[in-house]
């Protein structure tokens, strides 16, 4: 399980452009392509930037169920992640 936890945080690594996904107030699944996450710790946490005022900010507020999903263009394989996205509002450092 080790390996595939290494070979996830590659790909997350290399990856320039991702995708998150959330759930809409009339329960529809929304997509929106994103920068690279700013921080991880593993593959289970994972940290993104966005505006405060962002319609996925006052999504994940109301449904936090989410998706993500890294992709490699070079070798036509991806990664998708689903768990819970929780708005921080404070700063933090990228170490």
């Amino acid at each position: 399980m080790k390996d595939v936890a290494q070979m996830a945080g590659n790909l997350i690594d290399k990856v320039s452009v991702c995708f998150i996904g959330s759930v809409d107030i009339e329960g529809f699944p929304n997509m929106k392509a994103m920068l690279p996450p700013r921080k991880r710790e593993g593959i289970k946490y994972i940290y993104f930037t966005t505006n405060t005022s962002s319609a996925r900010v006052s999504q994940y507020k109301e449904n936090p169920k989410a998706s993500v999903y890294f992709y490699d263009k070079r070798f036509f394989r991806g990664l998708m992640l689903k768990g819970t996205m929780e708005v921080l509002s404070e700063n933090f450092a990228v170490k």
